[in-house]
């Protein structure tokens, strides 16, 4: 078993080096690459089989690019087109401009040098994905636009994939190509766009059917054998019959089955087998890497740094400001686009594998990588730092509002106007629900919102609305926050919210504040500021799963409405707290055509309704039971029991109060 030391050793050294990057706030991709130094030939200690780890590597790549097809979403991507189209080939033009120069400063070949910048121009959507979650900003527009941008940069590497075979002949050292790079390439789209035409049309007809043929079997084993026979099978099908890389081949399978109803399911299953062999892709690449490099090539190693971490970000944060985003949005996106992605190891290995890219080459991605994947995260802590610092240069927001002059006043006929109004920041998918319940109420709203498109839409409905961060004194103010009786915070970003409360508190000390918050820490927080009601998003959904579980266990609405109000009030725990209870009033029982006077029900069981055919009457005293009525009931379990006992009771049985045993 000469396989097992490696696979052993290697899965033990990224757990361990994974964790503890974890466990430090980055990337477990940055221990997995160190796993794969330490067991490296460059180091010293063990050293692992690196041909038997580069071909468990090669099932890793399908399987990674067989996920990221399978994820892939068109309508993501069109969401965010005039933003992240037009700035991933800009941002990513630069990057691969910058790296072609300095690849061939180091004397390399024209192809190598290409390959280079594109090696450094792509970002990881994982990186990104998990910056804006911390930042609370996924689901906001920073988010869309930074997955949308990823996403383009993702189908330029299918692009690169399909591009670099038709590189190898032209980059070769001494070997004269035997027909033009140009009629290579076109030869080899060609054979790309039919492979699509094959996979995703034939594929979408067949694979579907067959994955939904192996479900009926009712086998979690079989079904999860389909996958990654599609998987694979694709990816082969793309290498030998069309002569393009397993990459590709995997990408279009991934989209063959993601258009498939069992999609979600074909994710969870292939996830594990995925996640396992991606680990060891990446820690053959980190075995592949000389650490020596690093101080043998200084100079590249900077310069190839400051085309991710400085000259990439800017492009971003100049053409999202150009384009009217806001300081937030275009800091956030740029952070998010200043690391190297893990399928640049996939375009390094193939074009090395090739012979278009020198080995030093390979060894100069993923120092790069390495490098800004580890400052990633202190780039995105820097975001709400940067913006504080921004908000408070009065110069800066001059600036800035008479950038945006048009949007971030409000129209004559409604300025001034405003009393006893709500401020409400954020019309996303939660704002625009409390917006439609304030309009049903007849309640004036002012919308702070942080997308230009949503304003322009609600101007035109006739929705006072202002376009920028709520975090800025100068447009609270012009939200007349001073005279409005409630201000509604419905992004989670705790910088922002922070900054808008002292202010609002400043203006108006009796305002009320209802804020969504993202973490527990935000909640304690917010719960020791007075008169401020935070509200937290998973806090709340387990309360609302909870009236669902109740009522499914036979607890009535009114029952589970009134345990869930008291754990949210933290009487939970409490020992017999009172409740709204529901007691029937079955027919022939003794109650029937007795006054509730009559019961002599406990003095701290309290009836509050006696609800008769969906009508809620008030009760009192000379109320007369009847068959099918129910009783609103306030009261302890003990007392709550008593009284359904009593009202249970069959005729023939005493009025008075039944005693508990």
């Amino acid at each position: 078993m000469v396989w097992a030391p490696t696979v052993a050793l290697a899965l033990l050294a990224a757990l361990v080096f994974g964790t503890l990057a974890r466990r430090l706030g980055h990337s477990p991709l940055l221990g997995y690459l160190l796993a794969g130094i330490v067991i490296g030939p460059h180091t010293p200690g063990f050293v692992g089989d690196a041909a038997l780890a580069g071909q468990l590597a090669d099932v890793g790549v399908v399987l990674l690019m067989f996920g990221v097809g399978l994820g892939f979403s068109f309508a993501d991507l069109w969401s965010v087109r005039r933003l992240a189209v037009p700035g991933a080939l800009l941002a990513s033009g630069t990057v691969v401009l910058l790296g072609t120069g300095m690849g061939l400063s180091l004397g390399w070949p024209l192809g190598g040098a290409a390959v280079l910048g594109m090696c450094l121009a792509t970002a990881s959507t994982v990186v990104i994905v998990r910056g804006m979650t911390e930042l609370g900003l996924l689901a906001a527009a920073p988010g869309r636009i930074a997955v949308g941008w990823s996403l383009v940069e993702d189908l330029i590497t299918v692009v690169l994939l399909v591009v670099l075979p038709a590189m190898a002949p032209a980059a070769a050292a001494g070997a004269p190509a035997a027909v033009p790079l140009w009629q290579a390439l076109a030869v080899s789209l060609g054979k790309v766009v039919l492979l699509a035409a094959v996979v995703v049309w034939g594929g979408g007809r067949v694979v579907p059917r067959l994955l939904g043929w192996v479900a009926q079997a009712q086998s979690r084993e079989l079904f999860t054998l389909a996958v990654l026979t599609v998987a694979l099978g694709v990816a082969f099908l793309a290498a030998e019959g069309f002569g393009v890389s397993l990459a590709l081949g995997a990408f279009f399978g991934g989209m063959v089955v993601g258009r498939s109803d069992l999609a979600h399911q074909a994710a969870a299953d292939a996830l594990p087998m995925r996640d396992a062999f991606a680990v060891l892709f990446f820690v053959a690449v980190g075995m592949l890497f000389d650490p020596y490099y690093v101080l043998q090539e200084p100079l590249a190693v900077l310069a190839a740094l400051v085309c991710v971490l400085v000259a990439k970000p800017l492009v971003a944060v100049l053409l999202l400001l150009g384009r009217g985003q806001a300081p937030r949005t275009a800091f956030s996106v740029s952070a998010g686009l200043a690391q190297v992605s893990e399928f640049s190891f996939v375009l390094a290995g193939l074009a090395t594998g090739l012979g278009i890219l020198p080995a030093g080459g390979r060894d100069l991605v993923l120092a790069t990588a390495l490098v800004s994947i580890l400052v990633s995260p202190l780039l995105f802590r820097g975001v709400p730092v940067l913006e504080r610092w921004l908000s408070r240069r009065p110069a800066y927001v001059r600036r800035h509002m008479v950038r945006t002059a048009e949007l971030s006043e409000l129209r004559p006929a409604q300025a001034g106007g405003l009393d006893q109004h709500v401020v409400l920041v954020g019309y996303g998918r939660v704002g625009s629900v409390l917006g439609g319940f304030l309009t049903a109420r007849g309640v004036p709203f002012v919308v702070v919102e942080l997308d230009r498109p949503t304003v322009r839409r609600l101007r035109e409905q006739g929705v006072p609305a202002l376009y920028g961060d709520a975090s800025s004194p100068v447009l609270l103010d012009r939200a007349e926050v001073q005279r409005a009786r409630a201000l509604v915070l419905t992004t989670p970003d705790a910088v922002s919210q922070r900054l808008a409360i002292e202010h609002a508190r400043r203006v108006q000390p009796g305002i009320e504040i209802v804020a969504r918050v993202h973490s527990g820490a935000q909640l304690a927080e917010l719960q020791a500021v007075d008169r401020a009601r935070p509200v937290h998003g998973e806090r709340e959904l387990g309360f609302a799963m909870a009236r669902q579980l109740l009522e499914a266990l036979g607890a009535s609405t009114i029952e589970a409405e009134a345990v869930v109000l008291g754990a949210g009030r933290g009487d939970q725990g409490a020992a017999d707290a009172p409740r709204l209870f529901e007691v029937p009033v079955p027919a022939g029982a003794a109650v029937v055509g007795r006054t509730l006077a009559e019961l002599q029900l406990p003095a701290t069981a309290l009836v509050v309704a006696v609800v008769r055919g969906g009508v809620h009457l008030v009760a009192r005293g000379p109320s007369t039971l009847a068959a099918g009525d129910t009783l609103l009931l306030f009261a302890g379990s003990d007392d709550a029991r008593v009284v359904e006992r009593l009202v249970a009771a069959p005729a023939g049985a005493p009025a008075g109060p039944v005693v508990d045993a």
